[in-house]
């Protein structure tokens, strides 16, 4: 069975103090849907706070604003990892891949190159109707699906994506309640979760 899910990286995560947070995975890759833990929400919120600047402490609907305009955006480290269960064979983001990039993967239903960085590098060879996801190098295992595969691959990301962001929009409105509306706008905005597919 193919799986996939949409990762953060969580190593802006580690000394993080302002809330509480879940201990980080073992691969550092924590999946993002709308199964998990408050603690493991906090941590990923902590890694978007990290990453991207925002302050944690007395944060305002105007500050956030300011920082967002400053920033021109939130970016998020981590991708989409591919999963074959059945082959124990695991495909994880490339080194330059952000999870605002995810719908890229459109692109590839459709065709399309994709470049995911060179350091754990993916490679995404395409023949007609099917796609090979390989880390590294010619001899590591692959994962080998169908662009009809693949489309709902992504569709099933989206909705993993949708369930954080609801969770994340309970715990804004507790944690950072001043600046909660604006924060879960940004991060629909900024990592494409709710918008229509892009061809």
């Amino acid at each position: 069975m193919i799986t996939v899910d949409p990762v953060l990286e969580t190593h802006d995560a580690a000394g993080f103090t302002a809330w509480p947070i879940g201990a980080p995975p073992e691969d550092h890759f924590l999946a993002l849907s709308g199964r998990m833990s408050p603690a493991d929400v906090g941590t990923a919120m902590a890694v978007v706070f990290e990453y991207n600047g925002i302050p944690v402490t007395h944060l305002t609907d105007a500050r956030l604003h300011r920082h967002l305009a400053e920033t021109e955006g939130l970016l998020a480290p981590g991708g989409l990892r591919f999963r074959d269960t059945a082959a124990g064979v695991t495909i994880a983001p490339g080194c330059c891949s952000g999870l605002e990039d995810w719908r890229e993967w459109w692109g590839v239903v459709h065709g399309r190159e994709l470049w995911l960085g060179h350091d754990l590098a993916l490679h995404v060879t395409q023949a007609e109707h099917t796609v090979r996801l390989q880390q590294d190098d010619e001899d590591s295992p692959y994962i080998e699906i169908t662009r009809d595969e693949l489309s709902g691959l992504l569709t099933t990301a989206q909705q993993h994506l949708s369930g954080f962001l609801d969770l994340a929009r309970h715990w804004a409105a507790t944690t950072t309640p001043d600046a909660a509306t604006r924060l879960i706008s940004a991060l629909d905005q900024h990592l494409e979760i709710t918008a229509d597919q892009r061809v």
